[in-house]
């Protein structure tokens, strides 16, 4: 099996090819999840490679839009293994939604397949959703794990509101509560009073897997 984070040099670098024949290689090796995850957190590691060199001025919007297309087609390569590696033994339910004033969408997407792909029923509640319709959907889908999504500054108050709400009804105790997106930080974790935060998708379902195999 060829170094997965290699495959981070190799998108950071734009070479195409050698991407998808790494991609090739760990498929054919009949990955575990584990390490299906963690080839796709190398690509994710890959773009942000990406987004320092545009930063620089390396590189430009074309080399972004390049590099997200072999981004996207080499998570669809993976994602086809994610379902059939483990059984589905940390599966369980996430509520999952952007918070009030954010209308972000495409990362919380992105973390959405990827969970459902891991075996993970996801209850997307949408975007811009204020922490009663959380609460709503919590005591309607009784969920292992709430996924707070934000990118605005603002949106840090909308997740501690939200976390604030849910226990006041009653369930912090029985969940775990996952912040990403732009706006999460230590820093918003810990005011929000969420469990865990992260930017990358293919961590936040590492971490919900972990939290599942807690529980049961």
């Amino acid at each position: 099996m060829p170094d997965i984070d290699k495959i981070s040099s190799l998108l950071g670098a734009l070479n195409e090819q050698e991407v998808y024949d790494a991609i090739g290689e760990i498929i054919s090796a009949q990955p575990t999840g584990e390490t299906v995850l963690d080839t796709i957190l190398a690509c994710q590691k890959g773009m942000e490679i990406v987004g320092e060199e545009f930063e620089k001025g390396n590189y430009f919007i074309g080399e972004l839009m390049y590099a997200a297309q072999i981004m996207d087609e080499a998570i669809g390569r993976l994602k086809p293994l994610l379902g059939t590696a483990g059984e589905g033994a940390e599966s369980g339910i996430v509520v999952l939604g952007s918070v009030a004033g954010d209308i972000h969408d495409i990362g919380k997407s992105i973390f959405r397949s990827l969970l459902e792909a891991s075996g993970f029923q996801v209850v997307d509640i949408g975007i811009d959703q204020q922490p009663e319709a959380f609460v709503s959907a919590i005591e309607k889908h009784r969920p292992h794990i709430v996924g707070l999504s934000g990118v605005l500054t603002l949106s840090i108050e909308s997740m501690r509101k939200t976390v604030a709400l849910i226990e006041e009804a009653g369930y912090r105790s029985d969940l775990k509560i996952i912040i990403g997106g732009s706006a999460a930080s230590e820093e918003a974790c810990f005011h929000s009073g969420a469990d865990y935060w992260t930017k990358n998708a293919a961590l936040g379902v590492k971490k919900c897997k972990e939290y599942r195999s807690e529980q049961q």
